[in-house]
């Protein structure tokens, strides 16, 4: 499905994708609830009496919850009928509002009609990934309701009612108007749609989408101005609203979920203008983290989830998405968030007490995150159709290759983690010294120089000018130019002497196309540029990169990403930045879409506000430490 073509609404854990006029009626399309699909169909017709079709004359989505269309049935240089339409999702269902107007000099009758139906299907169901045999749900319609409902494998109860206003005749598979209107009579029509899930549990309170324009400002200048406005209202409408507190969904729509990697990052790019949602994305993984060993869900002591879903699928087990854990970074994420956050609210009590969640994690990096003990994170690719072949962020399972070609096989270390668990490792330093445990303090900082050590010693390829992309499981490094080595500039782990010949490397014409860094170098065997991992561009994977930059001092390169990722933003029709860009070198071409990529991205859309907390003015690297890492602090 191309997103760039169709309508995506959402608030909180409900969605609906629609085409581009607004109506649900196509294989994906539908209203979802908390993974379940509960109706497939929602589709509008305007049957007007005389000859004639209504044309769409407005089809906009300003705000990530509502949708405004006007259609009109035109006739020489006139309009005759009018249908404006106001479509919001709401936490718990939809409201849709239609004023219907006469604008012409004779009276004139309509035909409307609300084409419904629902099918509770899981959202992996709906892309075609895997089917359940089930029943049709019970339709029951009654004067101006209708209400459908099923029972799932498990027993779960779900419905959804409508509730239709009172000029309409429903049925069971929607609803039926008939008007007729003098001269410039106008009329409103509403259907009231309400989802009844059980898996719903009591949110935490939402934030109001002014309030939360208001605490991102004053913010340094935009390169657009359109661009910033249009990424604030998105991640408000990316927030999910957990008990712990708020969360950013990882996108919209197949990813409005909780993905552990995403909303860390995420949450760290909104600091420090959003400490809660940090906080509350921190304290819901803490909640979650691993608790046993678990082969089916990836699940060990300590390890932080990768994703969460509450689907059919996932609560009867053909799926392990129930909880589950298949990442090797949203561990060591997880620390560093922690300490991103200690440092923006300027206290340790989050630390203090989440102190046995980032123990445990500590443990897992240093345990089963390490089953050989060499001091490097690793994973272990899951057995076909049990979870991701790659756990890394580049999880499609063509990612991890070596100059020839061939896939890396074995325990996979990925370069970037280990960036992320020594910035973890230091991050444990500090707090141990801060509460007083200098043994504990000494022994961490000791991991994280030892991992230093180690890592550029096995991962550094002298002849690329790079860091190799990961170490398969024979400890051969997979020789290839690419992206995750800005990611090692980010945690803070590249020795000074490195730092310029790895920038030069990644800014230079093998990675950098112009709109951001290539996932895969342009000239190795697996390039591809309209591919997912394979040479594509990333906006969040090279805008720490950019913080990467900025904190080791080349400030011009970062302000040069800076412009290109906004510019990107604004070549799109949305002003959104795409999930991903086809790798294609800049020229006086737009960029070349990737056609399925999902929009809005959390990450893509908090890079465009951590960009501009890159302090990137001249002179700014006077004021700070040279090259100094960007996040986890140094010793303490």
């Amino acid at each position: 499905m191309d997103f760039r073509r169709n309508v995506v609404l959402k608030e909180h854990y409900t969605f609906f994708v629609a085409d581009a006029d607004g109506h649900a009626r196509s294989a994906e399309h539908g209203l979802y609830n908390r993974d379940t699909r509960f109706l497939s169909r929602y589709a509008w017709r305007w049957l007007p009496a005389d000859a004639g079709e209504f044309q769409t004359l407005v089809a906009l989505s300003q705000r990530p919850d509502r949708f405004d269309g006007h259609y009109a049935l035109i006739a020489g240089p006139s309009q005759l009928l009018a249908v404006r339409r106001r479509t919001f999702v709401t936490a718990t269902g939809m409201r849709d509002e239609l004023d219907v107007a006469n604008t012409s000099m004779e009276r004139r009758s309509l035909s409307l009609e609300l084409d419904v139906a629902g099918d509770f299907a899981d959202l992996f169901e709906a892309r075609g990934w895997h089917h359940i045999e089930r029943s049709a749900p019970d339709a029951d319609a009654s004067g101006t309701t209708l209400h459908l409902a099923h029972s799932a494998s498990d027993g779960v109860h779900q419905s959804v009612t409508l509730r239709f206003d009172e000029l309409a005749a429903a049925r069971p598979d929607g609803a039926d108007w008939e008007l007729s209107l003098a001269p410039g009579e106008s009329v409103r029509l509403s259907v009231a749609l309400d989802v009844d899930n059980p898996l719903d549990v009591a949110p935490h309170a939402p934030i109001a989408y002014d309030a939360w324009r208001a605490s991102f400002q004053p913010l340094p200048e935009a390169p657009d101005p359109r661009v910033l406005a249009r990424a604030i209202d998105d991640l408000r409408g990316l927030l999910l609203f957990t008990p712990e507190g708020p969360l950013l969904a990882a996108g919209i729509p197949w990813f409005v979920a909780a993905f552990g990697r995403d909303a860390l990052i995420a949450a760290h790019m909104l600091l420090p203008h959003r400490p809660d949602v940090a906080e509350g994305t921190l304290r819901f993984l803490a909640a979650r983290q691993g608790r046993e060993h678990d082969t089916f869900r990836a699940e060990a002591p300590g390890k932080i989830l990768h994703e969460v879903r509450y689907g059919e699928l996932s609560r009867v087990g053909r799926v392990p998405h129930t909880r589950y854990y298949g990442t090797v970074d949203a561990t060591p994420l997880f620390v560093t968030l922690l300490e991103a956050h200690r440092q923006a609210v300027g206290d340790d009590a989050l630390v203090r007490a989440l102190r046995p969640a980032w123990e445990a994690a500590l443990a897992w990096m240093t345990n089963d995150g390490d089953a050989d003990g060499d001091g490097f994170l690793e994973f272990a690719p899951a057995a076909p159709g049990e979870g991701l072949t790659v756990q890394s962020w580049k999880d499609s399972g063509d990612s991890m290759s070596h100059a020839d070609g061939s896939l890396a096989e074995g325990a996979i270390a990925v370069s970037e983690v280990q960036g992320y668990a020594f910035a973890a490792y230091r991050a444990a330093a500090g707090w141990y010294r801060d509460l007083g445990e200098d043994a504990q303090a000494d022994a961490w900082q000791a991991r994280a120089d030892t991992l230093s050590t180690r890592f550029h010693e096995a991962f550094w390829l002298d002849d690329l000018g790079t860091y190799a992309m990961a170490l398969d499981g024979a400890k051969r490094p997979l020789r290839v130019h690419n992206s995750d080595a800005g990611h090692l500039l980010w945690s803070g782990i590249v020795p000074e002497r490195q730092a310029e010949r790895l920038v030069r490397s990644l800014l230079g014409p093998e990675t950098w196309s112009g709109w951001g860094v290539r996932t895969l170098g342009a000239s190795e065997v697996r390039y591809n540029p309209v591919s997912y991992h394979n040479g594509s561009v990333w906006p969040h994977d090279t805008a720490l990169f950019a913080a990467g930059l900025a904190a080791y001092g080349y400030l011009d390169e970062a302000r040069t990403i800076v412009e290109a990722t906004y510019a990107l933003a604004a070549e799109q029709s949305d002003l959104r930045l795409p999930e991903l860009v086809a790798g294609y070198e800049r020229d006086d071409r737009p960029p070349v879409p990737y056609p399925v990529a999902c929009r809005p991205q959390a990450w893509d859309a908090a890079a465009l506000i951590y960009l501009l907390g890159i302090d990137v003015r001249p002179g700014a690297a006077a004021s700070r430490a040279p090259r100094r890492p960007p996040a986890p602090p140094p010793p303490r």
